[in-house]
């Protein structure tokens, strides 16, 4: 922890020389140094959320509404390590919910955070083990909840072989874990979690159900010929537009929505690089070329409602994949390729169900497209909504009330 610790006050010039050059350039947000640093005082003793970003936060929004409704009294604070993602919780206008950037995993900014706030509990979403904000709550007697935690084959190795004590103390600090597959669940008992601390597993992402529009805001062909790429990772939009070309029979219009929206321009470019008209939807185009990029933030609900049929972006990238749950929602086909260790399990069953359709490579993509026809996607969306994947609050709300119980 010592060593953690001097790392982090090195690192901290730098993060917050980093925050003033973003302002001066224009590119910065209100108060992030403040919240960052925990400069600004806070009150009502919430239950803290954290969150990484926007994806887990909303995962976990039917979380912040169930404690609200069983509890008028109850203040909520949800940080999360993006200025989007808390502009989009600001969005949602929750009664007595509070949002910031997390502060930085230094003791000044842990210490100042905690004293000001004085959270009732903090809930974890996913990955988000930070070593100083789990040692400040333990010597407060703040407990600890981890919903959906993970806890991949790589991560553990890497525990394993530079910090093994660290992880040990860490998991120590957390009261009741809840692991989103039994693989996460036995690499955290190796670690060193208590199995008296596991709660039942759960999947937050489950729970998600897309803003879906009515209607379009602009023309486009039939649903069962729209085909989206949903959060795209570099090398994946060169498969995708050549599966696309193979598949026109079927396809008159391709959505691309890179997971960095950053991206854009360079998608668009690869597109004409493939011989295949596109347009931009940052630049305000509509999908009048037979491919869109879509590179914006908080329309997939969107691209979900407009598409029949949905590529999972992750999946042929090594990157582990990206959820299915929304496009399950939205009622649009699921397509994925080999790279599913973030969600194993779903799309294990996914796949036995013939609720997904499985790609072995890049090169297979093409073929499998081409044989998606508007039978086939209806058959894969009536076998996806047949699985169960409802989310039950009990468990996470009654250990929160045991592990806040006045002794």
């Amino acid at each position: 922890m010592t060593l953690y610790r001097l790392l982090l006050l090195l690192l901290l010039p730098g993060l917050v020389l980093g925050v003033l050059l973003r302002r001066l350039r224009g590119r910065g947000v209100a108060h992030e140094l403040r919240e960052r640093l925990a400069l600004d005082a806070g009150t009502g003793r919430p239950i803290w959320l954290h969150g990484a970003s926007n994806g887990e936060i909303t995962s976990a929004r039917w979380l912040l509404e169930e404690l609200l409704a069983r509890d008028p009294s109850a203040n909520l604070l949800v940080t999360c390590n993006n200025p989007t993602a808390r502009t989009m919780v600001r969005s949602w206008g929750l009664p007595r919910t509070e949002a910031r950037l997390a502060p930085w995993d230094s003791p000044g900014a842990v210490h100042r955070f905690l004293t000001h706030w004085q959270p009732q509990a903090l809930l974890l979403l996913e990955n988000e083990l930070w070593p100083e904000r789990l040692a400040g709550c333990a010597a407060r007697g703040i407990p600890v909840l981890a919903i959906g935690a993970r806890l991949s084959e790589s991560s553990a190795r890497r525990w394993g072989r530079v910090a093994p004590g660290l992880l040990r103390r860490m998991l120590g600090a957390i009261g009741w874990l809840s692991a989103q597959d039994a693989a996460s669940e036995r690499r955290f008992v190796a670690a060193g979690l208590s199995p008296e601390r596991l709660g039942p597993r759960l999947l937050l992402k489950a729970g998600v159900r897309p803003a879906l529009p009515a209607t379009p805001p602009f023309p486009a062909p039939p649903r069962a010929r729209c085909l989206l790429a949903a959060s795209t990772h570099e090398g994946e939009e060169t498969a995708v537009l050549r599966a696309f070309r193979s598949a026109r029979d079927l396809f008159d219009l391709l959505v691309i929505a890179p997971r960095h929206p950053q991206r854009g321009p360079e998608v668009l470019a690869l597109a004409r690089t493939e011989g295949v008209e596109a347009r931009l939807r940052s630049r305000g185009d509509t999908p009048d070329a037979p491919v869109y990029v879509a590179d914006t933030l908080g329309e997939m609900g969107l691209w979900y409602g407009l598409c029949g049929a949905t590529f999972i972006g992750g999946t042929l990238a090594p990157r582990g994949g990206h959820t299915p749950f929304e496009p399950m929602e939205a009622g649009s086909a699921l397509v994925h390729g080999p790279s599913i260790h973030n969600f194993a399990e779903v799309f294990a069953a996914l796949d036995a169900a013939g609720a997904a359709l499985p790609v072995g490579s890049a090169e297979d993509l093409g073929a499998a497209l081409a044989r998606l026809t508007p039978e086939r996607q209806q058959a894969l969306i009536a076998a996806a909504h047949a699985q169960p994947r409802a989310t039950d609050p009990t468990p996470i709300l009654a250990a929160l009330d045991r592990l806040t119980r006045p002794a």
